[in-house]
């Protein structure tokens, strides 16, 4: 099957180091022989609830740029971006299964935090990621993952797919569920944009370069 590849989107409104040690520590945890950022163009939860990214998908695609640059395991993928319409995950993931792209027999590891795991029957067609893909859960060490915290369905299907091993991986194109812990960083991109927006310090919470540009495009102003 070859070496698995890591999927990590999200909105990256701003991009920062919690973002940054997640994909890292993925890639060393699982084995990825790289970790594909798809930064999103109109992220359909932000959408509903009427809070649109801040910024434009243009610069937060651009700041991932910025903050992945220097690392040979990462690597940034434009298409959500450049679509038009609200952005999707399993759409996605069915564009990467092409064979101009992936293929049908590429290992896909869709890399999410715990809390956005819980919350994945809430997404769309939420069922088909595990025909496309195995799902890798962040969380805090010493603090696994409870099935008794899931909603019943997610339980139940994590049960049935959840395996101990990286390894695993390997064998299957998708279907499995692994888990691994990281190093917690108490970084939030709210956190960042209401730091800039009351003129405060974003200094080491995301890349020297990522802040310049902010800087420079006059990003997230202040109040």
């Amino acid at each position: 099957m070859g070496t698995p590849l890591g999927i990590f989107g999200g909105t990256f409104d701003p991009v920062h180091f919690g973002h940054l040690r997640l994909a890292e520590e993925a890639a060393e945890s699982l084995g990825l022989e790289r970790v594909r950022w798809i930064p999103a163009g109109q992220p359909t939860h932000r959408r509903l609830e009427n809070k649109p990214p801040r910024v434009a998908a243009a610069h937060r695609l651009e700041m991932v740029r910025l903050a992945i640059a220097g690392n040979a395991r990462f690597e940034l993928d434009p298409a959500q971006t450049e679509a038009d319409g609200p952005s999707y995950t399993v759409p996605t993931l069915e564009r990467l299964r092409l064979s101009s792209e992936c293929g049908a027999q590429q290992p896909l590891v869709l890399l999410v935090g715990a809390d956005a795991f819980a919350g994945l029957p809430t997404w769309h067609r939420w069922e088909s990621l595990f025909d496309l893909a195995h799902i890798a859960v962040a969380h805090r060490p010493g603090f696994p993952i409870e099935t008794g915290s899931l909603p019943p369905a997610l339980a139940a299907i994590y049960q049935q797919r959840h395996c101990d091993s990286p390894s695993a991986l390997e064998g299957a194109p998708g279907g499995r569920i692994v888990t691994f812990a990281m190093t917690q960083l108490d970084i939030s991109a709210t956190q960042i944009r209401r730091l800039l927006a009351n003129q405060g310090s974003p200094r080491y919470l995301l890349p020297d370069a990522v802040i310049a540009y902010i800087e420079n495009q006059h990003l997230y102003p202040e109040k």
